[in-house]
């Protein structure tokens, strides 16, 4: 059998291969620049040649026009952002603090939040912001007081902050202060400062216990000498002869000469 090839049929299949082919590639450009998948705790922000369109996209399928617009995505979950801080406490001591805050990013003004400022957010606003607050409340209390009143340190960072970037669409939804740490000097004060407490506590405890043992012998001794009182006012001649009889052991002494006999009257 003679089979001849046909170069124009030939070059007519592969260049329909080639448009088939191409086509099928562009339709699948086309359509994943159409579909936008948005994950759950996020939402999109779309823009077109940089100008933002619309409302705010939800999770899930969305659609936009391809090659012209843009979805960015901003997370609305609660995040946590950990800040180091050098601050000057009320005392002029030199503190370092590890404060970490959990926040989310306000839906109704994410647009907002995202035309004045953008996806660094965090750098740009967040942390400094933290800074500052630390900084002010820092410089309102005691090296002391931040340690002692810990709680309240807390709670006034957190409603600085709440004033400072709910209006930005920021929402704080807790500060916890993981340290506190102070200067090497001032460390070894506080650990003087703890011992010489304790040895007065202690002195105070022995001082204590001796004014109550002192209190004890003197009412042991007035009680002893009421006793004797009592019973020296109870003794009559016979109660004394009676308890001489009582302790005698019934032998006579060997010589009585100028001497009369225990107990026996001679008349």
């Amino acid at each position: 059998m003679n089979i001849f090839y046909n170069k124009d049929t030939g070059k007519s299949n592969i260049k329909n291969i080639v448009i088939v082919v191409g086509t099928a590639l562009f339709g699948i450009i086309l359509i994943t620049n159409t579909i936008v998948t948005i994950p759950v705790g996020k939402i999109g922000i779309k823009t077109q040649f940089g100008a933002i369109k619309g409302n705010t996209l939800e999770a899930g399928l969305n659609f936009k026009i391809p090659f012209i617009q843009k979805v960015s995505e901003m997370n609305c979950q609660i995040q946590k952002i950990e800040i180091d801080a050098s601050a000057a406490s009320k005392d002029m001591q030199t503190v370092t603090s590890k404060i970490a805050v959990n926040y989310s990013i306000d839906k109704n003004i994410a647009t907002t939040l995202y035309k004045e400022i953008g996806l660094k957010y965090q750098d740009i606003i967040i942390s400094p912001t933290i800074q500052e607050v630390i900084k002010g409340v820092t410089a309102q209390y005691t090296a002391e007081e931040l340690i002692t009143k810990r709680s309240d340190v807390s709670t006034k960072i957190s409603e600085n902050l709440i004033t400072k970037l709910e209006s930005k669409g920021i929402t704080i939804s807790g500060v916890n202060i993981i340290n506190f740490d102070f200067s090497t000097e001032y460390n070894k004060a506080i650990e003087a400062k703890s011992v010489a407490q304790q040895s007065t506590l202690k002195a105070q405890q022995d001082l204590e216990r001796i004014k109550v043992e002192a209190e004890q012998t003197i009412t042991k001794a007035k009680a002893e000498a009421e006793a004797m009182r009592l019973q020296k006012q109870e003794l009559t001649p016979e109660l004394i002869q009676k308890q001489a009889i009582e302790k005698w052991n019934g032998i006579l002494p060997t010589t009585t000469a100028g001497q009369s006999i225990p107990f026996i009257n001679i008349k």
